[in-house]
């Protein structure tokens, strides 16, 4: 600790910062997409035949002509040299849920000792990375390190800037020398065909015969905390394990909901100018920005695109942020639970289907009740949440996501599904022998002359249900502010591949049998809200009742990540992803080791931390305060004046309780240990949580008793406010 900034330090650098501007931006339409090797690029730079070729395969999912990349790579090089890149890197995302990247010049040298810009074909599309390096849960050991990159053209090359030169970025898969998906990319790409397939099966039976591949769209809106760099290194935990071990709430946090959607901090409003600008350059849709429900929290939104771009862009997104934070010295925090007590951050992950030729599968229209198709498709997400509700919980598992979920900022641990009033009564006539009529929008009368009409929907919204449909599209409100999006994506298009593949195949052999569509449609609906409607619920998802009701109806409370990742054993989970093509049992097993290990390390790195700062920083300031107490006491004692000085009684029990408690805690850093991960995940939970928040709680207590000038952690209020 002997290097970190003192709280005194941090404070009087933070008030005499100021933000430093290089004049008017140029205009948006100028900037975004311009370090992107777009379709649009692409059209201008490579021959019609090899254009149309990757267009098919980008906009249709033909399959790739490997014969191409060498129009491809010398076209892509030339782009990017113009553009000052020396260097290319194949992007890829390995289990560790962030971004792996490994840079290679384009310089090579010849036989007189100059040296040429090379990029063939099979540079781009393929590369060779160690694979025993990264986590892999057996799939790959230290003595078999080979693994591959795969250029993935669905998702679009770009220029990574930087003032000491550029780079040129292509997006990969990421596999092992036996053809195992190391990354969370490469079951993205098999769920989204997957499902693509059994929902182009659903559509042919309603008439369509010019049916295009079937997309998931996905727009994740991000929840993010900053705070200024001097407090980020005065803070030893945010700086080791992203969130505060120890930290009493401020007396004032977000209780008067002030906050939310306030007017945006100058320099706040800075950074956030800036990253939209830096997101527009790389093709990414940011929307939407506002204060968030806490102090110190915010929001930036992009639109929807297809889900395995908006993954990538997600990933690029999340870097992007932490940079563009560095220039307006600030620390974006993107940890789930970076302040106990004070609003977690998610990353709530609004989803549809569709293609361009069908449009929005989820758009109900005016009168849903009439829309067969709509109502397939809404029927067959429902049965999907029901029967996969422990995958969709197990995709979003993580020690930090743990803290946030159920924490009355986020929805509850039990997977359930809001429909809104207008579907739930379709959905309710339906199961009472057919549905004849929706509920309609309305008209707000607000008794102001002045005021235009506003229209009223059909349905409200509820922030409490962790899968909810809100208008023409469902949002997955569960998984955390700091997760790759790619885990919940897989999820959705894996119970949406079974779910649909029911659905076809009841009504193929329906009409097999000579009913009548109209009829089988009905049956199917029917059935399907009959079996599976228990998983909807438009209630209050915070409720003591709702957790009853939910036991009662047999739907899943997993609290834990050790709880959510044992889904993964379960006989119909593995079906689901092995018979679909998307994880075998082996790389799904894999997946679970993964995280798991994961989760037992970040909470041992956890109880390290919260040791190391109760031993150095918080004992130390609460001895030297019981000193300056004891010594007033003397002196009062030596004046006779006979008193007991209350606050120092406090101390010294709240002391000796700190000691106890650090002692309890080495302990069990001491014991850590498992035959299986399994079992070390399980001690992580038992026995290093209980002991690390005994350990905060006592030095919580302290930091309200303790005195202001020796107190040696910034605090709550500081961190939050002080921007």
């Amino acid at each position: 600790m002997s290097g970190s900034m003192s709280r005194r330090q941090a404070i009087e650098a933070v008030t005499t910062y100021e933000v430093e501007t290089d004049g008017f931006p140029e205009p948006l339409a100028d900037t975004f997409g311009r370090n992107v090797f777009s379709l649009s690029v692409m059209k201008n730079r490579l021959p019609k035949h090899v254009f149309k070729a990757v267009a098919a395969t980008i906009d249709k999912g033909a399959p790739l002509d490997p014969t191409l990349a060498d129009y491809v790579a010398v076209a892509m090089k030339d782009w990017a040299i113009e553009k000052g890149a020396t260097h290319y890197a194949h992007v890829f995302y390995p289990l560790t849920g962030f971004t792996a990247e490994k840079h290679d010049s384009f310089l090579e040298p010849d036989s007189s000792g100059a040296s040429l810009a090379e990029f063939q074909g099979k540079t781009l599309l393929q590369g060779e990375p160690d694979a025993s390096s990264f986590p892999n849960g057996g799939l790959r050991g230290t003595f078999e390190a080979r693994g591959y990159t795969g250029w993935d053209v669905t998702s679009p090359a770009y220029i990574l800037e930087n003032p000491n030169g550029n780079t040129l970025c292509i997006p990969t898969i990421f596999i092992s020398w036996t053809g195992e998906a190391l990354d969370k990319k490469t079951p993205l790409l098999r769920s989204q065909q997957a499902m693509s397939k059994q929902a182009m099966r659903v559509l042919s039976l309603f008439g369509h015969t010019d049916i295009d591949t079937v997309v998931s769209y996905a727009g994740a809106e991000q929840e993010y905390f900053l705070i200024d760099r001097h407090f980020f290194f005065a803070r030893p935990d945010l700086m080791t394990a992203n969130r505060t071990l120890l930290g009493a709430k401020p007396s004032k946090g977000q209780e008067f909901d002030d906050h939310y959607f306030g007017a945006i901090p100058d320099r706040v409003l800075a950074y956030m100018i800036e990253l939209d600008r830096e997101l527009f350059k790389q093709g990414i849709p940011a929307k939407t920005r506002h204060n968030e429900v806490a102090p110190g929290q915010f929001e930036l939104a992009p639109v929807f695109e297809k889900s395995n771009l908006a993954h990538d862009h997600q990933q690029l997104m999340m870097t992007t942020m932490k940079k563009v934070a560095e220039r307006y010295g600030m620390v974006c925090l993107l940890h789930e639970k970076p302040f106990a007590g004070v609003n977690g951050s998610g990353k709530h992950v609004n989803f549809s289907l569709g293609n361009s030729n069908q449009g929005n599968l989820l758009n109900p229209g005016d009168t849903p009740h009439e829309n067969e198709q709509f109502l397939v498709f809404c029927a067959a997400i429902i049965r999907g949440v029901h029967k996969f509700g422990g995958l969709l919980r197990a995709s979003i598992a993580s020690a930090s996501n743990d803290h946030r979920l159920g924490a009355n900022e986020a929805p509850p641990a039990i997977i359930s599904i809001f429909l809104g009033d207008q579907l739930a009564d379709v959905f309710d006539q339906i199961a009472k022998g057919g549905a004849k009529e929706s509920k309609q929008t309305g008209v707000l009368e607000l008794g102001v002359d002045t005021l235009p009409p506003l229209k009223a929907d059909a349905g409200d919204r509820n922030r409490t249900s962790p899968f909810a449909f809100t208008g023409n599209r469902f949002e997955f409100r569960a998984p955390g502010s700091n997760q790759s999006i790619a885990d919940p994506m897989i999820a959705i298009n894996a119970m949406l591949a079974e779910s649909l593949d029911y659905v076809a195949t009841f009504l193929e052999k329906q009409l097999s049998e000579g009913i009548e569509f109209n009829s089988a449609v009905q049956k199917l609906l029917e059935d399907i809200i009959v079996e599976h409607g228990k998983v909807v619920f438009n209630g209050n998802g915070y409720s003591d009742e709702w957790q009853e009701e939910a036991a009662s109806r047999g739907l899943l409370n997993l609290r834990t990540t050790v709880d959510a990742m044992a889904q993964l054993d379960e006989p119909e989970i593995k079906s689901v992803m092995s018979d679909y093509g998307i994880l075998s049992n082996r790389e799904l097993l894999a997946r679970k080791e993964v995280v798991l290990e994961q989760y037992s390390l970040a909470l041992l790195v956890e109880a390290k931390e919260t040791l190391e700062i109760a031993k150095t920083m918080i004992l130390p300031a609460a001895n030297r305060y019981q000193g300056e107490l004891a010594g007033t006491a003397a002196s009062l004692k030596a004046a006779g004046i006979e008193t007991d000085h209350p606050v120092l009684l406090a101390l010294t029990k709240s002391t000796k309780d700190l000691y106890a408690a650090m002692l309890t805690l080495e302990s069990a850093i001491d014991g850590f240990h498992g035959e299986t991960v399994e079992a070390e995940a399980e001690y992580a939970l038992t026995s290093l949580i209980p002991a690390m928040t005994d350990v905060r709680t006592v030095a919580d207590k302290l930091e309200t008793v303790v005195a202001d000038d020796l107190w040696p952690l910034p605090t709550y209020h500081e961190m939050l406010t002080i921007l």
